[in-house]
């Protein structure tokens, strides 16, 4: 059996922060990139209404990131209301410029784009027996 190549959506964006050594996992289906310890978008395309670049922030910057990227919205899998995550969908007209923006921001360190994943929780691990 011949095993298919995943394919990674908007691979793109994987380009533009090529100079700063991204790190991609997959994850639930997506790609996930970090730069150092911070994970910085998720590239997802699923065909809904999700699908497109996810930019991890918090909601104190959204309102200035919005300026930036006027057709930014939060994502909607996980229900109505505000969410950290903000998505630009891969089918507004903006989508690539808005992309390379983010991630020329990236780059630069802007504060506003990037999280540090919580640590695992390691209490579940069993205990060698003595």
């Amino acid at each position: 059996m011949i095993k298919k190549k995943k394919i990674i959506p908007f691979e793109f964006a994987i380009e533009n922060l090529y100079a700063a050594n991204p790190i991609i996992n997959p994850m639930f289906g997506a790609y996930a990139i970090y730069i150092e310890n911070k994970i910085v978008l998720i590239l997802r395309d699923k065909n809904d209404e999700d699908s497109g670049i996810w930019l991890a922030t918090s909601a104190e910057h959204h309102m200035s990131l919005k300026k930036d990227f006027p057709s930014m919205r939060s994502i909607r899998i996980f229900g109505t209301g505000e969410s950290s995550w903000q998505v630009i969908s891969k089918d507004e007209n903006d989508f690539e410029t808005s992309v390379n923006l983010a991630c020329d921001f990236i780059l630069k360190g802007d504060i506003r784009i990037g999280r540090i994943p919580k640590p695992k929780n390691k209490t579940n691990k069993l205990k060698p027996k003595d």
